[in-house]
């Protein structure tokens, strides 16, 4: 197979092209960590009192604040924070402002800030308190407030309530009126303009599905056309769930995340008078009121892989103290957190920004998530059960994750290889992958179910045991899981050990209790039995337990023990097994750790790649489920003795850009040295990854981290791979530091025509002493030698050269 058929196959078979991004452009300066606090500048008195129950809203390269209090007396002051400019201001209206009032709600929708509610009056005097339900719209462009009149029924006056834009509608839910919270919703259409004078009427909606409870004081924010929810006062029921609305249904769920087997943070802590924001597939959550503290910690919820996260704080943070009542807003990539109520009732007029991070997610579960399901390359069958059902794998993963497995694995070589050799069995051809494997391992005290339930977890360190049952608390899914802990202990996988314990803990009720203390017993699951005997014969269970029918029908030896020690105290220590299956701690390893010793350890490789003149041991599973590249090669034909020769375009990378690119490809990771990430900014596109996540990690790299210590080498790289603007960055920056760089022992080794490039580049500046521009230009999608040929500076070198 030639490359050009190989490389057509290779851009039909890319799975997302729509994540990759050929035209991902390059900037040079100075950026901000990710993840980093920064204090901002503080709005003084003169221009904003400092202040909290406000609202802030972005609107182009600026936040605006409006209303909230000070302490002492409501305010309706609009005020504006340039984010270019790093300062405040006043700023002009025209037109009568909403009256002074907290706890109201401010959006923005195409030109315009429109404020719905809160609470008005004077505190001090405590006169005049009360709620409103009117609406004022702000024009950014003509800096006027206009109010907005209606027609029929209206919203009741509310205040500490939610508000959101979606299909140019406002959506007002819940909140308080004065006497009690609320739940309801109502709509507008924001298309017709104030300045028509037309009728505006408000919709009432009926909402549909599991509405969350009636609550005030709690933030919404809007992502991938559903309106989420999260905490907030309400009373008793107040909880830690997030629940989402869909605009058009009308209906609501919570998002629910307990049923999933998976090492994951919970959610946080409930709260209210917080800060929710959306950025891209993600909510951030901050600050608030948490059962009597002031937290400070910012909380992520991804919305592609359901995960609750706390983002831990680049190490020169100025983290904001804790508070609640304060206001969020995102510019592009960052978060700004303004005012709020800190310790003692301390109004703050502080402004911190928070740099979020805009790398695309990590694919790597479900790439192997993926080839699990699809049945591509496998290269083992598991014979389970007495049936002996077949269930196809493969070697190199299988062995990486279970040590009981590994051992398996390697046995059936052994005695495949024992056969082939005495002529009892003929071998088949190899890497063909047209016929079933020749492997089989035998795992008889396996089920099927429970099997394919485990793969899933060794494929994608996570399980859903609801697919069949969506009840996680049912009989049928608690006997499940039993079934994959008893065959985790087997198979030696003592994190997917701990997750089925802790979720049998926690969903055990009523309802199953009986049937998981069979099955416990049945299996000799000492510490799922124990948790089930404690459980039976709490004050509160016991009457109604031994009443039913199903204690009736139990075998006898049991109704015994259950008896026993309902009458006798449970044992202080449990036998060691026991007391380590019970353990609350999730130990044992990553799907990440997992494949990083895999490749480490280079076992079961099947496949070596050459790069220059050095190879490095593969497993053909794994690269084919990465990248699309190896997925259509494979597919196709093996290559001439089993040797994949590696290069990146036309481009033969240098061998530690190659073990960074094959860290990428097993776990994911992303660390690297800065020349490496020049040499693997096209990966993705030429490889076929199922997004740009690596291009744009190298390209965060590049933009930081070029520096007089390592700019002779990204000199050299980019001269190898042709990126003209890296290099005349790099040429500059060796100018502005020769005295730095030129002691450098590196630049012995440089070839001839660098040092010439050197020589010329200091010709051309003299005055190599004056400061090096902060924003060269930026990187051609081509980063080729094509991409400057009508560029009058390299034209100039090119004739000085010549």
């Amino acid at each position: 197979m030639t490359s050009v058929t190989l490389a057509k196959m290779i851009s039909e078979q890319l799975r997302n092209p729509n994540d990759l991004d050929i035209n991902l452009r390059m900037e040079f300066g100075p950026f901000e960590t990710v993840h980093k606090w920064k204090r901002m500048s503080e709005c003084y008195e003169f221009v904003g009192a400092r202040r909290s129950k406000h609202t802030a809203v972005a609107y182009k390269d600026a936040i605006y604040v409006f209303g909230g209090d000070n302490g002492k007396s409501m305010l309706n002051d609009l005020i504006r924070f340039d984010i270019r400019e790093k300062s405040w201001t006043k700023t002009g209206c025209m037109g009568v402002p909403p009256a002074p009032r907290y706890h109201h709600s401010a959006v923005v929708h195409r030109s315009s800030m429109f404020v719905f509610g809160g609470y008005t009056g004077d505190i001090l005097a405590n006169s005049n308190l009360t709620n409103k339900n009117d609406l004022f719209e702000y024009k950014f462009t003509s800096a006027q407030w206009v109010q907005w009149r209606f027609t029929g029924q209206e919203p009741v006056p509310r205040s500490a309530h939610g508000a959101a834009v979606y299909d140019d509608k406002l959506w007002i839910f819940a909140g308080y009126d004065g006497n009690a919270r609320l739940n309801d919703m109502w709509t507008i259409n924001l298309k017709t303009s104030a300045y028509q004078g037309e009728s505006h009427q408000w919709e009432h909606v009926e909402q549909k599905g599991q509405c969350p409870p009636t609550c005030c004081n709690f933030p919404v924010a809007v992502a991938g056309g559903k309106m989420f929810v999260f905490s907030g006062q309400s009373g008793a029921k107040i909880t830690n769930a997030l629940f989402q609305f869909d605009f058009e249904t009308h209906t609501w769920s919570r998002v629910c995340t307990e049923h999933l087997l998976r090492s994951a943070g919970g959610a946080p802590a409930r709260r209210y008078g917080h800060v929710m924001v959306a950025h891209r597939s993600h909510l951030y959550v901050f600050g608030g009121a948490a059962d009597n503290t002031l937290p400070n910690d910012l909380h992520c919820y991804d919305l592609d892989t359901q995960i609750w996260s706390v983002i831990q704080p680049a190490s020169d943070s100025q983290i904001p103290s804790g508070r609640l009542f304060h206001a969020g807003a995102v510019v592009g990539d960052a978060l700004y957190i303004f005012g709020g109520t800190v310790d003692n009732n301390v109004r703050s007029g502080e402004l911190f920004r928070f740099q979020l991070s805009n790398y695309p997610r990590c694919t790597l579960h479900d790439d192997f998530g993926r080839i699990l399901k699809s049945h591509q390359f496998c290269d083992v069958q598991l014979l389970v059960g007495p049936e002996k059902t077949v269930v196809l794998a493969h070697q190199a993963i299988l062995a990486a994750r279970s040590q009981y497995l590994r051992a398996k694995i390697k046995e059936a070589r052994e005695e495949l290889n024992q056969r082939i050799a005495a002529g009892e069995e003929e071998a088949s051809e190899v890497y063909s992958y047209k016929s079933p494997p020749q492997l089989t391992v035998l795992l008889p005290k396996a089920t099927p179910e429970a099997l394919n339930m485990v793969l899933n977890y060794i494929y994608t360190d996570r399980i859903d045991p609801t697919e069949k049952d969506e009840d996680p608390a049912s009989p049928a899914t608690v006997l499940l899981v039993i079934e994959v802990l008893r065959l985790a202990l087997r198979l030696s996988i003592p994190r997917l050990r701990g997750l089925c314990a802790r979720f049998l803990r926690h969903k055990l009720c009523l309802g199953n209790v009986l049937q998981a203390l069979q099955a416990a017993h049945h299996a000799r699951l000492a510490c799922i039995k124990e948790d089930c005997l404690r459980f039976v014969v709490k004050d509160y269970n016991f009457t109604s337990i031994v009443m039913s029918r199903e204690f009736e029908e139990m075998e006898q030896s049991l109704i015994v023990e259950v008896i026993r020690r309902r009458h006798q105290p449970p044992p202080k220590h449990l036998p060691a097994q026991a007391q380590h299956d019970c353990d609350e701690e999730i130990v044992g390893s990553t799907l990440e750790q997992d494949l990083c010793g895999l490749l480490d350890g280079c076992e079961l490789a099947d496949v070596r790649l050459r790069v220059a003149g050095a190879s490095r041991p593969a497993h053909r599973s794994v690269l084919a489920a990465r990248a699309a590249y190896f997925e259509a090669m494979f597919r196709s034909f093996s290559p001439h003795d089993n040797i994949v020769n590696i290069q990146i375009c036309d481009t033969v990378p240098s061998e530690e850009a190659f073990d960074s690119l094959l860290r990428y490809i097993y776990y994911g990771d992303t660390n690297m040295p800065t020349e490496d990430s020049l040499y693997l900014f096209q990966a993705p596109i030429y490889y076929g990854f199922t997004n740009n996540r690596l291009q744009v990690f190298c390209k965060h790299n590049l933009q930081s981290n070029v520096s007089p210590d390592n700019v002779l080498a990204i000199l050299q790289a980019a001269d190898r791979m042709r990126a003209t603007d890296i290099k005349e960055y790099a040429l500059k920056m060796i100018v502005h530091h020769f005295g730095l760089v030129a002691r450098q022992e590196a630049i012995k080794n440089l070839a001839q025509p660098l040092l010439v490039d050197i020589i010329w580049a200091l010709a051309e500046e003299p005055h190599f002493d004056s400061p090096l521009p902060l924003a060269p230009r930026s990187l051609p999608a081509s980063a080729s030698a094509d991409a400057i040929a009508d560029d009058p500076d390299a034209a100039r070198y090119r004739c000085g050269k010549s």
